[in-house]
Order: C-alpha cells, then sequence, then structure tokens
C-alpha cells in the first residue's frame, strides 16, 4: 500500500497547482488565497500528516467528530474551521477549539455563540453562510440564510462579544436558480461581500468552492478554499 503521507503530499502538490494555475489566469497573487483542508471523516493521523507538509488551516463539519480529533491535534498550530451547520447545543464545544465558524446563519446561533466564546475566554470568527437557494426569510437545503438576512446576522455578529465578523460563505447550490452554475453563484456572493465590506471593512473573507470547481471560485475573488475529497481522497461511505 502506497504511503499515505506521500499520497497526501501528490495530491496537496496537484491541488497547489490548481490553485496557483487559476490564480494566474484571474491575475491574482497566489497568497491572496488560503487552502482549508476539509478533514471530515479522517483520522487525526491525517491532520498530522498535513501539518507535517505545510497545512496550517483544516475544516469539519461534524462535532462529535471534530471535538476529539482537534484535542488529539492540540499540540498542532492549526487553525480549525467549523464549516457545518451548527445547532446550538453543540455550540460550547465548538467554540472550546475551533477559531472560524463559517456557517452562522441565523440569530439565535449568534446569541449562542456570543456566549460560548465569552466564556470560553476565546474570540471567535464567523462567517455568515449565504444559501443562493433560499427565498427571503427562509434556509437554504444546504444551511446558510438567504441573501436578504445578511445584513441583520452582520449587524448581530459584529455587535456581539466574543465574536469578530470575518465574511461570507456559501456551498454551490443544487437547486434554483445557480444550480450548475457556480462560477456566476460564487460571483453572487462576491457582489454581496462588496456591499458588506462598505459597512465592516474587516470583514473580507470569502469562503467558497470545492474540490470540483475551486478555480471558479478563485476567479470570481473567493480568499478561502474548502478542498477536501482532491487532497484526502473519496470519502468512505458513512451508511
Amino acid at each position: 500500500m502506497k504511503d499515505r503521507k506521500t499520497e497526501l503530499a501528490a495530491n496537496l502538490a496537484r491541488v497547489e497547482e490548481r490553485i496557483s494555475a487559476a490564480c494566474a489566469a484571474a491575475g491574482r497573487a497566489r497568497d491572496e488565497v488560503t487552502l482549508i483542508v476539509v478533514t471530515k471523516t479522517y483520522p487525526a493521523s491525517d491532520v498530522r500528516l498535513l501539518h507535517e507538509l505545510g497545512v496550517r488551516h483544516v475544516a469539519e463539519n461534524r462535532d462529535q467528530d471534530a471535538a476529539p480529533k482537534a484535542a488529539a491535534c492540540a499540540d498542532l498550530s492549526l487553525t480549525w474551521h467549523f464549516v457545518g451547520q451548527l445547532q446550538t447545543n453543540k455550540v460550547r464545544s465548538v467554540a472550546s477549539y475551533a477559531e472560524v465558524v463559517q456557517s452562522v446563519d441565523r440569530i439565535k446561533l449568534v446569541s449562542a455563540l456570543s456566549a460560548a466564546a465569552v466564556r470560553a475566554e476565546r474570540e471567535l470568527t464567523c462567517l455568515i453562510q449565504v444559501a443562493l437557494d433560499a427565498e427571503s426569510g427562509e434556509r437554504g437545503a444546504r444551511g446558510g440564510t438567504a441573501p436578504d438576512g445578511i445584513e441583520e446576522l452582520a449587524t448581530a455578529v459584529a455587535g456581539s462579544p466574543g465574536l469578530r465578523l470575518g465574511g461570507l460563505m456559501t456551498v454551490a447550490p443544487l437547486a434554483g436558480p445557480y444550480a450548475g452554475r457556480q462560477q456566476a453563484a460564487f460571483e453572487r456572493l462576491l457582489e454581496f461581500s462588496s456591499r458588506l465590506r462598505a459597512d465592516h471593512p474587516a470583514a473580507n473573507m470569502v469562503s467558497a468552492g470545492m474540490s470540483a470547481d475551486l478555480e471558479d471560485a478563485v476567479k470570481a475573488g473567493a480568499t478561502h478554499v474548502r478542498v477536501g475529497t482532491a487532497v484526502l481522497g473519496v470519502r468512505p461511505s458513512l451508511g
């Protein structure tokens, strides 16, 4: 069996080539885009190998998997991002290890995150997840607020103790007017980001794009791409 570190190194190199090429094509500097490796379903041993290979940003989408993994890697200089739909009863745990919560999509969650951050004496960077398939006042099929909810959530995060408004995140929608139109979806997110920065200049993070569509995200102007499968391999079935 191929050595796992060698396998990960080769995969990382291919992803790095893709990001670099996309940046060059878009006339952007490579350091404008941060790679976040999504390590869900993979063990802490892989996270340690990724760290050895230079990865500094990792993401998880389930607290029950993330919390023990973060604890097992607590000696490493890593920034943990939480990218999944987050229930308020998991907030206290998430606030103990995550530095960035990318899936803020409702006021109740903002309040819970603020209370947990203050209790833990930590500052959490929050991204508002935007659902481009959601109607006004609703949430998307994969989480996220409808676009008309961005301003209210941004104001809430910016005014909450223990929280810092970082910017916006989206997942390319599977339904609605942007289904199958990743480039258009990401460009739309950048429009929302521009509006947000008019009132919150420091909220300049734009998290968009995954293994299949990271080039579209880089071209649109994303600052962070979330890549799992292209680095770690096809995930085993959770069934």
